[in-house]
């Protein structure tokens, strides 16, 4: 490795070589590399270090257009290395200045990085969106508009009414929301409940209400699929959507204050994570944005890419 070149970090695996990678561009356009660190394998990329130092990255971040095409090039990476086995991705601009600064923090990092692997060997992540239905009282709230002579006390009336009926829609999908999550928690191996989306990113127009990751084996997919429609007709007041299956980014380790944890596990999880604060020294890591979620460890939601989760 030259020291003239700043390396992105895309994950860590175990057992990969170069050419299994062949003809992968990684972010930043250049050929994906496997990089052996001890027992762990390092799936990097070569960037320039002045293009993708601190400054660059943070100035780099604010631009959506480029931070789409890095979190797609990111996301393509992870998916295609966590296909051949298990990766812990790396948080979205994780770059090390220098060979030996990349080899520095997964070296540091080696026994929680082994353990979070075996936690994630042969498991995938699904996500799962709920949203507030409209009841027929919210809409006639906003389509219904006041009418002359008479009629006003009427109007009024049934305004108070819709009101009401829209403040307990909205108590219902928030209690809706709490026994979806907790149900499929409860089967899933480790979950997490990320900030839901506002509108404009989700592009739906229904509040979104619950914006959840779930870690499961292939073979509870088909039982987490069965409970999710059981859920859905337990909860008219929520239209529930499944994505999956996707490499488990809100497992790699991402700690933040927007995730929830809600399999006591994790915490320790957390401690393994590439790309956060404890080899910021050694990286210009952790700079990946989440407006909304996973989610998701690799997680970039403002860029539209959701974490990886589309």
């Amino acid at each position: 490795m030259s020291d003239g070149q700043a390396f992105w970090l895309h994950g860590v695996t175990r057992q990969l070589r170069t050419e299994q990678l062949a003809g992968l561009t990684g972010t930043g356009g250049g050929p994906v590399e496997a990089v052996r660190v001890g027992d762990l394998v390092a799936v990097v990329a070569r960037v320039d270090p002045d293009g993708y130092a601190e400054a660059a990255l943070h100035r780099n971040l604010g631009d959506l257009h480029w931070l789409e095409e890095a979190a797609t090039a990111h996301h393509r990476v992870v998916e295609s290395v966590w296909r051949l086995g298990p990766v812990l991705p790396a948080r979205l601009a994780t770059v090390y200045r220098d060979g030996p600064a990349l080899h520095a923090g997964v070296h540091d990092r080696r026994v929680a990085l082994r353990t979070v692997l075996d936690q994630l060997t042969d498991r995938a992540e699904w996500g799962v969106k709920a949203y507030a239905v409209r009841s027929a009282d919210e809409a006639t709230e906003h389509s219904a508009g006041p009418v002359g002579g008479g009629a006003g006390a009427a109007y009024l009336r049934r305004r108070r009414a819709a009101l009401a009926a829209g403040e307990a829609a909205r108590q219902a999908a928030a209690e809706g929301a709490e026994a979806v999550h907790g149900a499929l928690a409860g089967l899933a191996g480790a979950a997490r409940r990320h900030r839901p989306q506002d509108r404009s990113l989700s592009g739906v127009a229904e509040p979104m209400v619950l914006n959840g990751a779930y870690l499961l084996p292939a073979e509870r997919a088909a039982e987490f699929a069965e409970l999710l429609r059981v859920l859905g007709a337990r909860h008219p007041a929520l239209r529930l959507e499944l994505t999956g299956p996707w490499p488990p980014y809100s497992f790699a380790g991402l700690e933040d204050s927007e995730t929830e944890d809600t399999e006591a596990g994790n915490a320790e999880t957390g401690n393994a994570g590439i790309g956060n604060a404890g080899i910021e020294d050694e990286s210009t890591g952790g700079g990946g944005t989440e407006d909304g979620g996973t989610g998701d460890g690799g997680g970039v939601e403002a860029a539209g890419v959701d974490g990886g989760r589309r």
